[in-house]
């Protein structure tokens, strides 16, 4: 007779199955979300982050790099990593190299800013770009944002280009593709929502309009790497950073609709709670017809435990779940999953120090001793 703890172990952790997405053949389904860590100094990305990324791969993991600025321009926060200069993408090979050595999927996440940014991060001195001139003004915020300079159409063109040679440069790196940061306030996403998207030219006004640029760079990016390598983030009921929509539903499944025809890998979509970077809310808006719309990987985020993971991959709701901030307080979160173990607790004061080794690579991992049977993760 079986005892409680051995029919425990045969239990199936659907968090903990193995998934094809696509090419990559995944050993579970716990993704590291793009996190900034602010430690990658003059833009540059460092050695310690090998170490850091290294201590959160498992064999057939995916993992999701930091925000990276596909130009001068790109820039909103000091020491987050580029992949716009040779120099930045002669740094990240070492990385990724660590990340393979341990049979991880690594993407980069490929950013720019917009208007969330300062002239001090702004080539000469200059205002940030975005689909508008109106600052961010959202009662509550701890920054106070310049008027940024809207893009005129004739430039458009010229950040898409950005874009894919950042693309392109990723792949130097040995990336194995890249995820386009379309969410959290940033540029593209300045460009999808209309509570701040106020131009009349042919970016600006509809539904249609106001996707076309961001849906300019994936088809940019999709060319020159494959879309098989291609995935895209979006946020579309959040408001971070002073950045709403009117209609977030309706944006997202026109994005997810559009995406499925270029055939690109994956939509990384942040859940409808998830209104500020760390709080949930209660809310009855689902990803659902998001997730049905579009016909690739569909990975979901947005302060996700174990128990709400294990259920929305039961239950269909999404193929993945990427995981910050647990995933960055708990390197090996697989393993504690499997065996349901207790977790560190993130240090939020820590979370955008500059320091090398604390609150990036001090996290504990649980004791040999604890560890019973095999260690799968």
């Amino acid at each position: 007779m079986k005892t409680t703890m051995e029919e425990e172990k045969e239990k199936v952790i659907p968090l903990l199955t193995p998934f094809n997405m696509a090419k990559f053949n995944l050993s579970h389904r716990i993704v590291l979300a793009p996190l900034t860590r602010t430690r990658s100094y003059n833009f540059v990305a460092q050695p310690h982050a090998a170490l850091y990324y290294s201590q959160r791969t498992t064999n057939g993991g995916f993992l999701i790099g930091e925000a990276s600025g596909v130009s001068e321009t790109a820039q909103g926060y000091p020491n987050t990593p580029g992949i716009w200069r040779r120099e930045q993408v002669e740094a990240w090979k070492p990385i990724v190299k660590a990340v393979h050595e341990k049979g991880g999927i690594f993407f980069c996440q490929l950013w720019h800013a917009g208007r969330v940014s300062h002239y001090v991060f702004q080539p000469d001195g200059q205002a940030p770009i975005s689909s508008t001139n109106k600052p961010i003004q959202k009662e509550g915020s701890s920054t106070k944002y310049p008027s940024p300079r809207r893009l005129t159409a004739d430039e458009i063109p010229m950040i898409v280009n950005d874009f894919r040679i950042a693309a392109k440069n990723a792949i130097e790196a040995g990336f194995d593709g890249v995820e386009i940061h379309g969410a959290n306030g940033y540029l593209l996403e300045q460009f999808l929502k209309d509570k701040v998207n106020d131009r009349d030219d042919e970016y600006g006004g509809s539904l249609e309009n106001r996707c076309r640029f961001p849906l300019m760079v994936v088809k940019a990016v999709a060319d020159e790497i494959g879309p098989d390598k291609v995935g895209v983030r979006l946020s579309p009921f959040a408001d971070y950073c002073d950045c709403g929509d009117s209609n977030p539903q309706e944006l997202g499944i026109y994005m997810a609709q559009s995406l499925s025809k270029l055939g690109i890998l994956y939509c990384h979509v942040i859940e409808p709670r998830m209104l500020t970077m760390f709080e949930k809310h209660e809310t009855n808006e689902s990803l659902l017809p998001i997730r049905k719309a579009f016909s690739g990987t569909f990975i979901v985020a947005g302060g996700y435990n174990r128990s709400e993971g294990n259920k929305v991959i039961e239950n269909g709701g999404a193929d993945l779940v990427a995981y910050g901030r647990l995933f960055l307080a708990n390197p090996d979160l697989p393993r504690r999953f499997e065996l349901d173990a207790e977790l560190n607790k993130p240090d939020r004061s820590t979370f955008y120090s500059n320091d090398p080794v604390v609150g990036y690579t001090d996290y504990p991992f649980l004791e040999n001793l604890y560890l019973k049977g095999p260690n799968k993760f």
